[in-house]
C-alpha cells in the first residue's frame, strides 16, 4: 500500500466544516470530526474490468495513455459511476475506451486493489467480467487508452501489467479456465 497516499495521510480538514481536528480511528477505515461529528468512512469503490478475446483465444489488452501506469498494459474498464450498475458500466467503459458494442458479459470474479491517482490511494474493488463484442474490425483506441493489443493469457508478463488487481484477474481466469 502506498502509505504516503493512504487517506490518513492525506486528509487532515473535516469536508464539511473544515475543522482541523478530523480523526482518524478503526486503524484508518473511518474519520471523525471533533467540531461538526462529521464521520467519513474509507470504503472500496467500485470498478470494472473485461477479457475480451478474439477468435484465436488471445486477451485483448490495452495500452495506458494517461498515468498513473502510462504506457503499461492494462485490462479495458474503469469506475462504476455513482446509481450505474456494473453490468452497465463494464459496457460503457468497452464502448468509450475502445468504440465497440459488447454483445455479451458473464460476471467472472472480483478482487481488491489500490488505485494512486493525484497521490491519493483510491481503493477499489475490481469486478471482472468475461465479454464479447460484435465487431474487432472497428475497435478504436480512446479515452485513457492509446493502443490494443492480443496477447494469449499465459503469455502475459505480469510485471507489464498496471496493476496487482490485473494480475491477479489474468491469474485467476489461467486457474480456473486453462
Amino acid at each position: 500500500m502506498g502509505l504516503d497516499t493512504h487517506p490518513v495521510n492525506v486528509i487532515k480538514f473535516c469536508p464539511r466544516c473544515g475543522n482541523n481536528h478530523f480523526i482518524t480511528n478503526d486503524q484508518g477505515r473511518s474519520f471523525k470530526c471533533e467540531g461538526c461529528h462529521f464521520r467519513f468512512y474509507v470504503n472500496s469503490s467500485a470498478a470494472v474490468v473485461s477479457l475480451i478475446f478474439n477468435d484465436e483465444g488471445e486477451i485483448l489488452l490495452t495500452r495506458r495513455a494517461i498515468e498513473p501506469g502510462l504506457g503499461m498494459l492494462d485490462l479495458p474498464g474503469g469506475f462504476v459511476e455513482p446509481m450505474e450498475r456494473a453490468e452497465e458500466a463494464v459496457i460503457r467503459e468497452i464502448h468509450e475506451e475502445l468504440g465497440v458494442k459488447v454483445i455479451n458479459t458473464k460476471y467472472m470474479t472480483s478482487f481488491p486493489n489500490e488505485y494512486i491517482f493525484s497521490g491519493f490511494s483510491v481503493f477499489t474493488m475490481d469486478l471482472a467480467f468475461i465479454c464479447e463484442i460484435e465487431d474487432f474490425s472497428i475497435l478504436v483506441p480512446a479515452d485513457d487508452v492509446s493502443a490494443v493489443e492480443f496477447r494469449f493469457a499465459k503469455e502475459v508478463k505480469l510485471d507489464e501489467l498496471f496493476s496487482d488487481s490485473m494480475r491477479n484477474i489474468i491469474g485467476y481466469y489461467i486457474n480456473k479456465y486453462l
